[in-house]
């Protein structure tokens, strides 16, 4: 969706282009605060990113069975989001205005806002029953190949050059998924993760093929987000951000919606609440918890796309995956064997690959810059 990395660089006359001493301390005060805000950004979204899944396998594993639910509340919080539209965009200097063609038309915005929403709600449908059938534990780790799907995906779609670290990354992340597919721990009928029933190995394999797709489609969903941001949108300012982020959730949300009502599952509700194993308070702060902790997400997303960039928010995203498993074994007692502990280790090692390539470029991005202010400071000093 953007650039990997940002200088943001502006000029006041002659005496701009003058080092002045008594100027460097409030730029380091500035500085200071945006890398608390990164910081406050970065829990938020990995404390939103780990508690939400978390939730969501609590809510399975005392009785809930609702998949278009689960699904709902991942989704139906966004307009807690809509205070942000309030925040202003800091100006652009001058120096980096870009002249664009004339703005897109409102169909074709509202074809790139229900295409990619629809792709959401269907990620996201995919994504709960895989955390229905699987362990949680099992689940995350199968999440990481997300970054895989992306990193395919933006080659064909936004021309990613496969460097060593990228295909590195790529073949860690498949073999630790991989290495998942001979797991001996499947989700028990009753929710819990333990004693396996006949027909668990079949709903392992399909809450594993369904958590591999979600992924897949997450994947593609960011390529073409960044597609769109470069071919259609060919502006990407905080507002544009979160129209992108509104208008595809309004759209999940509506799709999920429907599939609530024709699935007949909402007639179940009072019944699933009453049988909830925990109470009936229990699920009601469940469902709201697990709402708020995906906005929490949302917000902690958007904030690094607005202060870094949108491949920082994702690598730091797919950075958080490893967490859940580390909670999935004290909260779910999940088995921690070893083919978990090889497959969390190459994840990471896969993180760590994918995040030092996008370190690379952002270097790379800064001194193409820089050598592009020098050439300007010294053609303004010749005579």
């Amino acid at each position: 969706m953007g650039d990997t990395g940002e200088l943001r660089l502006q000029f006041v006359g002659e005496e701009g282009m003058k080092v002045n001493p008594t100027k460097q301390s409030p730029e380091k005060k500035a500085n200071y605060k945006r890398w608390l805000r990164i910081g406050l950004y970065t829990m938020m979204l990995l404390s939103g990113q780990s508690v939400g899944t978390l939730l969501g396998r609590l809510y399975f594993a005392n009785g809930g069975k609702s998949k278009w639910l689960a699904t709902l509340v991942t989704l139906i919080g966004f307009p807690i989001l809509l205070p942000l539209y309030m925040i202003k965009s800091p100006k652009t200097p001058p120096s980096s205005v870009t002249l664009q063609s004339k703005p897109p038309t409102a169909a074709k915005l509202a074809s790139v806002y229900v295409s990619l929403g629809l792709l959401v709600a269907l990620g996201c449908f995919l994504y709960s029953v895989g955390l229905m059938y699987l362990p949680v534990s099992t689940y995350s780790l199968i999440c990481a190949s997300q970054l895989a799907f992306n990193a395919l995906f933006s080659y064909f779609l936004n021309s990613l050059v496969f460097t060593p670290f990228i295909v590195n990354s790529l073949v860690l992340l498949t073999i630790s998924s991989s290495l998942l597919v001979f797991q001996t721990d499947p989700v028990s009928d009753d929710g819990s993760d333990g004693t396996v029933h006949p027909d668990s190995r079949a709903k392992f394999v399909t809450g594993f093929i369904c958590t591999v797709a979600a992924s897949a489609g997450y994947g593609l969903m960011l390529s073409l987000t960044q597609l769109a941001f470069k071919k259609v949108i060919k502006k990407e300012n905080f507002r544009a951000v979160m129209d992108m982020i509104i208008y595809q959730s309004i759209v999940s949300s509506g799709a999920i919606l429907i599939g609530f009502f024709a699935s007949g599952e909402w007639k179940s509700v009072k019944k699933e609440m009453d049988d909830f194993h925990s109470g009936k308070v229990s699920y009601i702060m469940t469902l709201l918890w697990t709402v708020v902790s995906w906005q929490l997400f949302s917000v902690g997303c958007v904030g690094l796309i607005f202060d870094v960039s949108s491949l920082f928010s994702n690598a730091i995203s797919a950075l958080g995956l490893p967490i859940v498993p580390v909670f999935a074994v004290i909260f779910f007692h999940d088995r921690m064997d070893g083919v978990k502990i090889v497959a969390m280790v190459l994840a990471v090692w896969g993180f760590v690959s994918y995040g030092y390539q996008n370190y690379l470029d952002d270097l790379k991005t800064s001194s193409k810059l820089e050598d592009g202010l020098s050439n300007e400071l010294s053609k303004a000093s010749s005579p």
